[in-house]
């Protein structure tokens, strides 16, 4: 079976309402004839509304770039599943390595997270990946094969096919630099092992696994050219309209 392919956009802290409806009504008409591959953007919370209205009827979907795990309730700032199903997103990225870092999420949260998007409906995108200490180390195996499996706890193989991955070394995010090719098929690989001892072979074939970390127009082509990998998270290059298209229009 054919594995799913998923081009998104981590738009992060960027764009107000009015420049996230201008950047997707360019999308939309650019990448109308895409038919092979999952388009995705995740604008900020604030333009999710707008974006959403501005997407009706295209082949470009919509998700959020993360959750809180209750339905409602007194948690000032954060934003549920509900709202996210309410609003029309049917994705969500979990675990980024800026929520770990920067807000402290651990993997036992995450995969409560995960969990709770799953019995919203919402498709979750679980991202992995090492620091360079960790890979200096020789660890980075060891450290994302644990995310993935803390981060996948207690899920069955039947909601598995809901899940993507997005292995993401922590390194190459907003640097500039990025993994080689070979350095990324060889920890998709290993997550699709991962994913293969707690869900099984025919779930492993079929999970997407894609690649993060600084994607750009000039790398994408050798990037999904690579056995195992299976569509790209992109953070900046998903801000510009051109470089965008031409990441989603790929050719390996």
């Amino acid at each position: 079976m054919a594995r799913k392919i998923i081009i998104a956009g981590n738009w992060k802290m960027h764009k107000t309402v009015d420049e996230a409806t201008e950047l997707v009504e360019q999308l939309k008409q650019a990448l109308a004839d895409v038919k092979d591959r999952e388009i995705l953007v995740c604008p900020p919370f604030t333009a999710l509304s707008a974006v959403a209205a501005a997407l009706d009827g295209s082949n470009i979907q919509l998700g959020a770039q993360n959750l809180y795990p209750a339905d409602e309730g007194a948690y000032t700032g954060e934003i549920s599943p509900r709202m996210l199903v309410d609003v029309g997103c049917s994705y969500v990225i979990l675990g980024h390595s800026e929520r770990r870092q920067h807000f402290r999420e651990s993997d036992p949260f995450i995969n409560h997270k995960l969990k709770v998007a799953l019995d919203h409906g919402l498709k979750p995108i679980l991202c992995v990946g090492e620091t360079l200490e960790q890979r200096g180390e020789g660890r980075h195996k060891t450290v994302v094969s644990m995310q993935v499996y803390r981060g996948l706890h207690g899920i069955d193989a039947e909601a598995m096919k809901e899940v993507a991955i997005a292995y993401e070394p922590i390194w190459a995010i907003g640097t500039g630099q990025t993994a080689r090719p070979e350095q990324a098929d060889e920890l998709h690989w290993a997550i699709r092992n991962n994913v293969e001892g707690l869900f099984g072979e025919d779930v492993a074939q079929e999970t997407c696994i894609m690649y993060g970390g600084s994607v750009k127009p000039d790398n994408v082509d050798e990037l999904m050219a690579q056995p195992d990998v299976d569509g790209a998270l992109v953070g900046g290059a998903s801000l510009n309209v051109e470089s965008f298209i031409r990441i989603v229009k790929f050719q390996a």
